[in-house]
C-alpha cells in the first residue's frame, strides 16, 4: 500500500510539474507575435479593420510603422473591399472630401496615401513595389491616361501625381529610373509620343492633350527640388532627336485653348502672343539649363532653343526675343553669342532689336538690351566684325521704322488694328534704346576725364 501510494504520489507530480513547464512554454512560442501586435492580438481581424475605419489614413500609415506584422495586416485591409472603398476615393470632380473635417482635399489624401504604402512596402525589391501599387490603383480609372471623360475638369491625374511624389521621395536615381520606366511601358506612353511628334501637329488634338496632362500631372508633378523636376522632363525628352524634343516640349508646356485645353499651334506664327504663354515654355528652358539637368550640355539648350522657334513653322521674331527674355541673361547671352561666333550679324541685330521692342512693350528696363548689346560685342574677334554688327543694328531699326510707318499710311485701319501701336512702341524703343547708350557712353566718358 505504502509503495503504491508513493509511486502514485511521484507519478502525479511529475505530470503537475510537465504541465507546468507546458504552461510556461506556450506563451514563448507567441511572444514574437504578441509583441509584435501589441493588443491588437486580442482583436478579431474584422474588429481590427472596423478600428482602421475610424482612423486618418496618416494615422494609419503612422501605424504601419510599429512593425513588419501590422504592416502586413494593412497591406491586407488595403486589399479588402472595405479597405479599398475606404482608401480609393474617386470624387476627382469635387475637390473637397465628403464629410472632410477643415476641408481635406482629396489631392491631401492621395499624398497621405502615398506615404502609407510606401511605409506598408518598405520591405520590398522596388519591382514588386511598384506591381503591389499598380495591383492597388488599378481599378481608378482617372489614373489611366485615357481613363477620364472629362480630363481637364478631373483631379485624378492630381492625385496620382503627388501619390506618386510620396511614395519616391527619397529614391535614389537607379530607383526612379525603375519608376519612370515602369510607368512609360504601363501607359504605352512611347507609342502615343511617337504618334503625335511624327504627325502634323493638331492632327491628333485629342491625344495630345491627354500626353500633355498626364506629364505635367503625374510625371513632371511639383516637385520640392529642381534636380527632381529635371530628373524626370530629362527622362521624357532624352530617348528622342532634338526635333522632337522641341516638339514634344511645345506639346507638353507651349500654349492652349482655354475652352477646350487643345495646344494652340499657330500662336506663335499669327502674332505677338503675351508673357503668361510663354512662361511654361521658358520655365522648362532655365530648368534644363540650370546645374540640376547634368545630363543637358549649354549646346544642347542652345541647340534646342534654336530649334523650337521654327515648331511647327518660324516663329515671328517678337515671340522668340519675349521667350529668350523670359528664360533669363545666361541664356538670351548664350544663345546670342553663338550666332555672333557663326557669322550671323544681320540675324542677331534683328534679334536685338525686337528684344528692344519687347523691353519697352512689357516695361523692362532698356539698360538690360543695351548692355547685352555690350557683351554680344565682346564676342565678336575683330573690330570689322563688331563694327559691321552695330551697322547691322543701326539698319534693322531704320527698315523696321519704314515699314511699319507704310503699314500705318497703306491703308484703312480699324480700331482694333495694332498698327499704329506697334509703330508707337517703336519709336520709343529706338528713342530709349540709344538714350541708354548716350547714357553709358557719357558715363565712361566723365570717367576717363
Amino acid at each position: 500500500m505504502t509503495s503504491s501510494a508513493g509511486s502514485s504520489c511521484t507519478s502525479i507530480h511529475r505530470h503537475k510539474r510537465r504541465r507546468s513547464l507546458r504552461t510556461c512554454h506556450a506563451p514563448g512560442r507567441n511572444s514574437q507575435t504578441l509583441s509584435a501586435l501589441g493588443d491588437f492580438q486580442t482583436l478579431p481581424l474584422e474588429i481590427f479593420h472596423m478600428v482602421l475605419n475610424y482612423l486618418s489614413v496618416r494615422d494609419i500609415s503612422m501605424l504601419s510603422m510599429v512593425s513588419k506584422t501590422i504592416g502586413s495586416r494593412l497591406i491586407n485591409y488595403i486589399s479588402t473591399t472595405s479597405g479599398t472603398r475606404r482608401l480609393l476615393l474617386q470624387d476627382f470632380h469635387n475637390p473637397q472630401l465628403p464629410g472632410g473635417k477643415g476641408g481635406t482635399s482629396i489631392l491631401e489624401h492621395y499624398r497621405s496615401l502615398g506615404l502609407l504604402l510606401k511605409r506598408c512596402t518598405l520591405l520590398l525589391p522596388t519591382r514588386d513595389r511598384l506591381k503591389y501599387v499598380h495591383k492597388v490603383l488599378s481599378g481608378v480609372s482617372c489614373f489611366k491616361l485615357h481613363g477620364c471623360a472629362s480630363p481637364l475638369h478631373c483631379l485624378g491625374l492630381q492625385c496620382y501625381g503627388v501619390f506618386l511624389q510620396m511614395l519616391t521621395a527619397g529614391w535614389n536615381e537607379l530607383e526612379c529610373h525603375r519608376v519612370f520606366n515602369f510607368l512609360w511601358e504601363l501607359t504605352n506612353l512611347d507609342r502615343k509620343v511617337q504618334t503625335v511628334v511624327s504627325s502634323k501637329p493638331g492632327s491628333a488634338r485629342k491625344l495630345e492633350l491627354r500626353i500633355r496632362l498626364f506629364c505635367r500631372a503625374v510625371l513632371l508633378a511639383p516637385w520640392h527640388h529642381l534636380s527632381d523636376s529635371a530628373f524626370w522632363l530629362t527622362r521624357i525628352l532624352k530617348p528622342w532627336p532634338m526635333v522632337n524634343q522641341a516638339r514634344l516640349l511645345y506639346i507638353i508646356f507651349g500654349p492652349v485653348s482655354s475652352l477646350d485645353g487643345h495646344v494652340l499651334w499657330q500662336k506663335m506664327i499669327e502674332g505677338p502672343t503675351d508673357e503668361s504663354s510663354l512662361k511654361g515654355l521658358a520655365d522648362a528652358i532655365k530648368l534644363l539649363y540650370g546645374t540640376e539637368a547634368r545630363e543637358w550640355t549649354a549646346d544642347d539648350v542652345i541647340s534646342l532653343v534654336d530649334e523650337l522657334s521654327v515648331v511647327p513653322q518660324e516663329w515671328l521674331m517678337e515671340n522668340n526675343a519675349r521667350l529668350l527674355l523670359l528664360s533669363g541673361s545666361s541664356i538670351c547671352f548664350t544663345f546670342m553669342a553663338s550666332k555672333a561666333v557663326n557669322g550671323r550679324a544681320v540675324e542677331l541685330a534683328r534679334l536685338l532689336v525686337f528684344m528692344a521692342l519687347v523691353c519697352e512693350k512689357d516695361l523692362y528696363c532698356m539698360d538690360w538690351a543695351v548692355n547685352m548689346m555690350q557683351k554680344v560685342c565682346e564676342v565678336f574677334s575683330t573690330p570689322w566684325e563688331r563694327n559691321n554688327f552695330l551697322q547691322c543694328l543701326e539698319n534693322t531699326f531704320a527698315h523696321m521704322l519704314m515699314d511699319m510707318l507704310q503699314a500705318v499710311l497703306a491703308g484703312e485701319h480699324h480700331e482694333e488694328d495694332g498698327s499704329f501701336l506697334n509703330l508707337f512702341h517703336l519709336v520709343n524703343a529706338q528713342a530709349n534704346f540709344h538714350k541708354e547708350i548716350l547714357h553709358m557712353a557719357m558715363g565712361n566718358s566723365n570717367s576717363t576725364t
